[in-house]
């Protein structure tokens, strides 16, 4: 990657979000290049003032001034305390959900606190699966709710960021190998056209021309007749 790049790319993601396989395929192709990690409640802010690179959002977000790729869905599950009867099936049907008293996560401070709140039998509160695993406890469980809307996480940057440290990332999430063409580290050193390898190996041997084959080997001599055999009849 060019000299002028940066040293570290700082990379957000909200909770819930797991980028190890990426940053383990980054510090293995850019072992020279740190990756530093940081979790934000609120990413995109920590992207548009600058203090990550690229971040792993949870739609919907703001798109102004941003590029974003939809990367996956959760599935949404309702939390609730062990003793809650909903907690005996496998999958909550959406009409019984209705009947319970949902907390609202902005109002209880959050997710952790959500859960939190619904251990306790005050409520039931609906989250993204990862979040309900991340913050798991023993006095609550979490059922499937078929019917409820996915909710999607992408990730982002900034559109005025064009630098190939970025764009590398980006490639790697979207699943481009580390030979793609597609790739900075790749477009670095192009590989040479047939013509290209063509007059470096004439430029190898001198500019000579090619040899024919057999040229300038020593023809076999035919055997002589001996002589005063020609026109000789038994």
């Amino acid at each position: 990657m060019p000299a002028d790049q940066p040293r570290t790319l700082s990379v957000g993601f909200v909770p819930g979000v797991t980028p190890g396989k990426w940053v383990a395929r980054w510090r293995e192709r850019h072992p020279d290049m740190p990756l530093e990690l940081h979790q934000h409640d609120d990413a995109l802010t920590a992207l548009l003032d600058a203090s990550d690179d690229v971040v792993f959002v949870r739609l919907p977000v703001e798109r102004t001034g941003i590029h974003l790729i939809p990367l996956y869905e959760e599935q949404p599950v309702a939390v609730m305390s062990r003793d809650n009867e909903l907690s005996l099936y496998d999958d909550v049907p959406l009409e019984e959900l209705e009947g319970e008293p949902l907390l609202d996560i902005e109002e209880c401070g959050g997710p952790k606190t959500a859960v939190e709140v619904a251990a306790t039998g005050a409520g039931v509160v609906v989250l993204p699966m990862s979040l309900a695993r991340l913050y798991a406890r023993r006095d609550a469980v979490h059922r499937a709710v078929p019917g409820l809307p996915v909710t999607t996480i992408g990730i982002a940057w900034r559109v005025e960021d064009e630098s190939d440290d970025v764009e590398e990332f980006i490639g790697i999430v979207r699943g481009r190998t580390a030979q793609s063409s597609r790739q900075p580290s790749q477009r670095e050193a192009p590989k040479k056209t047939a013509s290209q390898k063509a007059a470096a190996k004439k430029a190898a041997a001198g500019g000579n021309p090619k040899v024919q084959k057999g040229a300038g080997k020593p023809q076999p001599r035919k055997p002589a007749r001996p002589a005063g055999s020609r026109g000789k009849r038994r």
